[in-house]
């Protein structure tokens, strides 16, 4: 990395003016720079035609030290995209409604100013990223980067469903509506399906979700056995059967990781009790899935359209985070 005395070290703050309190989250920066013994920081908004990937670009190419990135998940990941690999640390400012990759670090959600001296300090620490290939019924490809989960099937359809000015005014909990306007008319539909270089399996399901990390609002852990530093990617299939398939999911996610699996008792009725078809865990370096039809996809809980295939794979330790001092970084 760049050697640079502290007056000329800069920082980019990339960020969603709509997701923001520009005026004072501009201000931090530039104060908290100065107080730094850093130069004036640079500003990026994002556009309607620039999510953070251009901005980003730019900002590394103009050679500044760190990017902090400020809005909803979808700009975090857009940033992510175009930071990973450069070796140009990222500091996370928690905006918008999920903050899920700041949740799965356990970074603090209602700190904007903390996130910008860790921003301005050494402590560096790499995780992975992971990438999708996408293959369109036209037969183009195209690739995207996820920081915490990509899915396709209902999951994606349920984002595709929600209401953006009830995202707005309730949060994550917007999802709740999307899900009820996606369960009525949701099918489960056949696909292909290989982790790394293992047979292919060919199963019916309503969504396959390939985690980066994985834990949701809420503490909900959907793949409680994921992790951002494994280099390893981890694959749930959800194939409910029935109503009462779908209280089988909703036991697994809530009730038996989020809240058995934190305790030893409750981790011994796990082991006795036998597997649950409802949900079906696999893990690997890659893994991917067709389907006869179009199905919508998503990333980081921004809809990406309808693909006849994903293709997941983890990039390990690819994106270097800018962490307060003493963060604990054991369970990542």
């Amino acid at each position: 990395m760049r050697k640079s005395t502290s007056r000329h070290r800069q920082a980019a703050l990339v960020y969603n003016p709509l997701k923001v309190d520009e005026k004072r989250l501009r201000a931090a920066v530039r104060d908290l720079s100065k107080q730094a013994g850093w130069a004036h920081p640079a500003f990026y908004p994002t556009t309607v035609d620039d999510a953070g990937q251009g901005v980003a670009r730019e900002a590394i190419e103009r050679g500044v030290e760190v990017v902090l990135v400020a809005g909803g998940d979808g700009t975090v990941r857009a940033v992510a995209e175009s930071v990973a690999g450069t070796g140009t640390p990222l500091a996370i400012v928690p905006s918008g409604t999920g903050n899920l990759l700041a949740r799965n670090l356990g970074l603090p959600l209602a700190s904007a100013e903390t996130m910008i001296r860790a921003a301005l300090g050494d402590n560096r620490h790499p995780i992975d990223i992971g990438w999708a290939e996408l293959t369109r019924e036209d037969g183009t490809h195209e690739e995207h980067a996820f920081v915490v989960l990509a899915g396709i099937g209902l999951d994606a359809d349920m984002i595709a469903n929600t209401r953006p000015d009830l995202k707005k005014t309730v949060g994550w909990v917007a999802y709740v509506d999307g899900a009820a306007r996606s369960l009525p008319r949701a099918k489960p539909f056949r696909i292909v399906y290989q982790v790394d270089a293992s047979r292919l399996h060919s199963t019916k399901v309503q969504s396959v979700l390939f985690a980066n990390c994985g834990t949701l609002p809420a503490g909900i852990a959907l793949i409680p056995s994921a992790s951002i530093a494994d280099g390893l990617l981890d694959v749930a299939l959800i194939q409910p059967s029935g109503v009462f398939g779908w209280l089988g999911v909703w036991r697994k996610i809530w009730w038996d990781n989020s809240v058995l699996r934190r305790f030893r008792a409750g981790r011994r009725v796990l082991q006795r009790r036998g597997r649950d078809a409802s949900i079906r865990y696999r893990r690997g370096n890659s893994a991917e899935a067709a389907a006869t039809d179009p199905t919508p996809i998503e990333l980081d809980g921004d809809a990406f359209g309808a693909a006849v295939r994903i293709r997941c794979r983890v990039d390990r330790g690819a994106l270097l985070l800018a962490l307060p001092e003493g963060h604990p970084t054991a369970a990542l």
